[in-house]
């Protein structure tokens, strides 16, 4: 691919637009760089990228600087229905993400993981079982390290495994991974999609690009995902699934021992079911694959077990932005749980949960934006009480519970009304807990 003095625009100054930036120039393209961002947000970024002849328009967007791109390179954060990009793709401009552009100079395999929850999850598993069976690999896309830092690397890998979001999806166009992981689809970013179905759809463009010689690993007890997935044309690899429709591949399956994993809920079951298809299907070894499931740990911030004060059992799942995250979070636990819930909604339907708040849960504490409306939607099923802090919030909670009960923040929203990210809002938890554990 040749970009020699084209003129690319770059929309959205985050880890990644810097990264394709940096790329772009080095390569001889004339960049720009925009952001409604000023310049105080992304001083960051700013003087390293200047220093290069990389051009800034900052604090707003301007209508002529995308219609006289020749490339529009599109940040995951940035809504590609926007009234600039609109009008350059009525003028036939091509609109990129990271993913589309890194994957045309990239010959190696790439094996994309995708779902509404339980991608980080996942793509670090499979990372580890192919690192384990002697392969080597690179692990990024949505998981923080950019696609487009592999391209520059002098040393080559076997196998590329990236975590890839709806919204990198949105803008992808001939994007083609070897292995396509799609773990599942339930209501999220309806702050951001006209409805459900136009998420899914967005989703399933993981296997949009493939071929019989590709292949497709998703859950075969969802009917919903199972109907979208009917007419892909890769091979199908099913999870939660009797049989998988090659032979090799299902008997080394079946040898693999799930029963000592740490991760904890049927979600992760699920989850290292398709981490072990996937490596398997692309030079995995069973004794790499079981390794890794016996050795890994899990993640921060993803029902990740914090503390025991007094016989109650504290846990961070600040990763459970949606109302799905929770539910599955909930079901993992057989003892009453005090819930944490709260921050910035996402177009989410509460309601959702009455079933398993009913069945779980002995009180819910709100916090952030959503408040209001989590209370509105839940507050008829079980005790509820509003806190003005995470402090507060951990506070209450540890009073409302007995021994052996369970203080389980899973808020169900973003993380954006109190805090810079779900990590931030997961490390003030710890925080709260370990102050707790002082008194």
């Amino acid at each position: 691919m040749d970009i020699t003095n084209k003129n690319i625009l770059i929309v959205g100054l985050g880890r990644s637009g810097a990264a394709v930036s940096r790329f772009l120039k080095n390569r001889g393209a004339a960049v720009t760089v925009t952001d409604i961002a000023g310049e105080e947000k992304l001083e960051s970024y700013t003087p390293s990228l200047r220093e290069m002849g990389i051009s800034m328009e900052l604090g707003q967007h301007k209508i002529e600087t995308f219609e006289s791109a020749d490339l529009i390179i599109i940040s995951p954060g940035v809504p590609h229905t926007i009234l600039p990009i609109k009008k350059a793709v009525l003028k036939g401009i091509p609109v990129w993400g990271e993913i589309e552009l890194a994957s045309r100079f990239i010959k190696e395999p790439i094996i994309a993981v995708t779902g509404t929850n339980g991608k980080t999850t996942t793509t670090t598993l499979l990372g580890e079982m192919l690192k384990k069976s002697g392969l080597t690999v690179f692990v990024g896309g949505n998981i923080g390290n950019p696609l487009i830092d592999y391209v520059d690397k002098e040393e080559k890998v076997d196998i590329l495994i990236i975590e890839v979001s709806s919204f990198q999806l949105d803008t992808i166009d001939t994007f083609r991974p070897k292995v396509g992981i799609l773990l599942n689809i339930a209501e999220d970013h309806l702050d951001r999609y006209p409805d459900f179905a136009a998420y899914a759809k967005s989703k399933m463009r993981v296997f949009e690009n493939q071929q019989e010689n590709d292949t497709a690993v998703y859950n075969a007890s969802d009917p919903y995902m199972c109907s979208l997935c009917k007419n892909i044309k890769a091979r199908k690899l099913l999870f939660n699934n009797n049989t998988i429709n090659n032979a090799t591949i299902e008997k080394n399956f079946k040898s693999l021992d799930f029963t000592d994993i740490s991760l904890p809920g049927k979600h992760n079951i699920e989850n290292a079911y398709a981490a072990s298809l996937a490596a398997l299907a692309t030079g995995g070894t069973i004794e790499g694959v079981q390794s890794a499931l016996n050795n890994f740990k899990g993640l921060p911030h993803r029902l990740e077990y914090v503390a025991t004060i007094n016989n109650v059992n504290f846990f961070d799942d600040s990763k459970a932005t949606n109302v799905d995250a929770v539910a599955r979070a909930l079901e993992t636990f057989n003892t009453p749980v005090i819930l944490i819930m709260g921050g910035r909604d996402k177009g989410s339907n509460f309601h959702i949960l009455k079933d398993l708040v009913r069945q779980h849960t002995k009180k819910i504490i709100a916090m952030g934006e959503a408040k209001e409306d989590i209370i509105s939607a839940l507050g008829h099923i079980t005790s509820t009480e509003i806190a003005s802090s995470m402090d507060d919030a951990v506070s209450s909670a540890y009073h409302a519970a007995s021994p052996e009960d369970v203080v389980l923040l899973s808020p169900a929203c973003a993380s954006f009304d109190m805090y810079t990210s779900y990590a931030h809002r997961g490390e003030d938890f710890c925080k709260a807990v370990n102050e707790l554990n002082k008194l």
